[in-house]
């Protein structure tokens, strides 16, 4: 198993494609409860497009390890540099799935952009508490609940799309894999880990509306019309605050845009790299 090790002691397994032709280096960091394998689709898209791809377990996440300790984004982000500096990865477009993303701008507030060339956020508002002006955060989550409203799993809302089409590409990416479909589904997707409801409390607490507006590098926001989560307004809202920030929304899509609307969610990411790699 390919893995680094972080300052620690936790082993991070990731997946490597190795050099591409085009000279740039895509790390794919996926969200709560996803493993890097969730990406398959988008690592084929992208090494056919001539990118080198690494896909990145975060601590207690697919096949790396599960401590419990570092249940929070500060840790995770300073995973993700970590990572970055032992594989000599110094100027990657990092593509961060929902919790992913919050990975993403938890090491730029830590580190700045030195190893990171361009970030893609992929459905995740910068803040998920609602109020304060702010109202595209989680559906129905805000001061008075923030003590409890995670603290057992991620609520249903009630919101968005319906689960049957992300189970329809996950069954895809099962095949994809290989190996026996249930065995694959569930290593995809395993569910709630008891030692991590601390991070989704953490996550759901943070603010990184300032990181966003302060990055010195090309930010593409990509939500999903029909976010089961939160508004498809915070991308445009976002990608406002910053001076090379843009936004793409996908139609009929829910929250896991990279599994419900996976060409459309390819074509929007090979674009946003050939405008950064120019």
């Amino acid at each position: 198993m390919t893995t680094v090790r972080t300052s620690d002691g936790v082993r991070l397994h990731h997946t490597d494609t190795g050099p591409g032709t085009t000279g740039t280096t895509v790390v794919l960091v996926a969200g709560f409860m996803a493993s890097a394998f969730t990406w398959q689709l988008q690592v084929d898209a992208l090494a056919a497009a001539g990118h080198r791809v690494v896909c990145l377990d975060r601590r207690n996440h697919g096949l790396s390890d599960f401590p419990a300790y570092g249940q929070r984004m500060g840790r995770h982000g300073q995973d993700l540099h970590e990572a970055l500096t032992q594989l000599a990865i110094d100027d990657a477009v990092v593509v961060g799935g929902s919790q992913g993303a919050s990975t993403v701008w938890a090491c730029l507030d830590l580190h700045g952009t030195d190893r990171i060339r361009a970030v893609v956020s992929v459905d995740q508002t910068p803040r998920m508490l609602n109020g304060d002006g702010w109202e595209h955060g989680f559906y129905g989550y805000d001061r008075t609940n923030a003590g409890t409203y995670f603290s057992a799993e991620i609520p249903a809302t009630g919101r968005g799309a319906g689960p049957e089409r992300t189970l329809a590409t996950l069954a895809v990416l099962a095949r994809r894999v290989g190996g026996d479909p249930q065995e694959a589904m569930a290593a995809l997707m395993p569910g709630l880990h008891p030692v991590t409801l601390p991070l989704l409390q953490d996550h759901a607490l943070q603010d990184w509306r300032d990181v966003v507006a302060r990055a010195d590098v090309p930010v593409l926001m990509v939500a999903g019309a029909d976010s089961q989560y939160w508004p498809a307004e915070h991308a445009e809202i976002t990608a406002a605050s910053t001076t090379r920030g843009r936004a793409v929304v996908l139609d009929d899509c829910g929250h896991a845009a990279n599994l419900d609307r996976p060409e459309e969610f390819n074509a929007a990411l090979l674009a946003f790299l050939e405008d950064v790699v120019r």
